[in-house]
């Protein structure tokens, strides 16, 4: 029986670990190895951190974890997680069930990108979803909005603070004249005809008519869902944001079942790796908190 397992031992599982291995309790950090950014060169916005590449950000976080002699690390994918009595069970694939007096859900999202051919192997590469994250470095180039959803007129709102700013509708949407004047107020063109693919390099919109828009990068909001069945096993309650599902959680991380707490992208709206790492320092204080008070 672990003090706590945490499920997710990227950013936020990670920053979760290190304030209970602090407090000397027993971890257990299960990790089935897919980060959210691991196909971006550099992680960025992230104090310290700064255009370090993102596997070398988490293989740091994770040598430091495990200097702490109470924490464990177990490769694989967890399969379910259950209440019982005194805690949780959890069932990792291939492996003995694990038990836990307190879980930490870090498990993060999945990205639901647009069936557009070219767009899936330039994700993280040339076509970003965070303008704090990927903005700067395209040095003021020419830079493209995909429409995905309402929000994406937000979207394109922001972008010309990194770079001039094509809006590409495809069909998703028909800004209404306000919209369309708040667009052309900030400077971006709208192009409302359908894209066919994406090519090039850094990346070239390609429209269905033959056009081709060279750009420096390419801006799309996800349809993000939360990873793994487990949220949904346990009964947490979940919110639909502007972009997809996340699990509710309370300002201590606490989820709306007792001893179960998130943190990550998979809690949160919308997250970045430093939002990660802040609220799986939050949920880990908060978890231990828990076990001293019995909360």
């Amino acid at each position: 029986m672990h003090d706590v397992i945490i499920v997710g031992g990227s950013y936020a599982g990670l920053s979760a670990a290190l304030p209970l291995a602090r407090a000397r309790r027993s971890v257990l950090v299960i990790d089935a190895g897919v980060r959210r950014n691991r196909s971006a060169s550099a992680a960025h916005g992230f104090l310290t951190q700064d255009g370090v590449p993102p596997a070398d950000v988490a293989a740091l976080g994770r040598e430091q974890v495990l200097r702490y002699g109470t924490v464990r690390w177990l490769d694989g994918h967890v399969d379910q997680a259950e209440a019982v009595d005194g805690g949780f069970r959890v069932t990792v694939s291939g492996q003995p069930a694990q038990l836990a007096r307190r879980l930490i859900l870090a498990t993060g999202v999945i990205d639901g990108l647009p069936d557009i051919p070219g767009l899936a192997p330039r994700w993280g590469r040339s076509v970003f979803h965070c303008p704090y994250c990927h903005g700067y470095e395209l040095e003021r180039g020419r830079i493209g909005v995909l429409a995905t959803s309402p929000m994406s007129i937000h979207h394109a709102l922001m972008l010309p603070e990194w770079g001039p700013t094509t809006f590409f509708l495809n069909g998703v949407l028909a800004p209404d004249a306000g919209q369309l004047a708040e667009l052309a107020a900030r400077g971006v063109a709208v192009e409302a005809g359908a894209v066919r693919s994406l090519g090039g390099a850094p990346v070239d919109v390609e429209m269905a008519d033959g056009r081709v828009f060279p750009l420096a990068g390419l801006f799309v909001l996800p349809h993000t869902t939360v990873a793994g069945p487990l949220a949904a096993q346990l009964g947490c309650t979940l919110e639909e944001g502007p972009l997809g599902s996340f699990i509710r959680t309370d300002e201590t991380k606490a989820t709306s079942v007792p001893g179960v707490f998130a943190c990550g992208d998979g809690a949160r709206a919308a997250g970045s790796l430093p939002f990660a790492v802040g609220d799986g320092a939050m949920a880990g204080v908060a978890a231990h908190r828990s076990l001293i008070f019995n909360a």
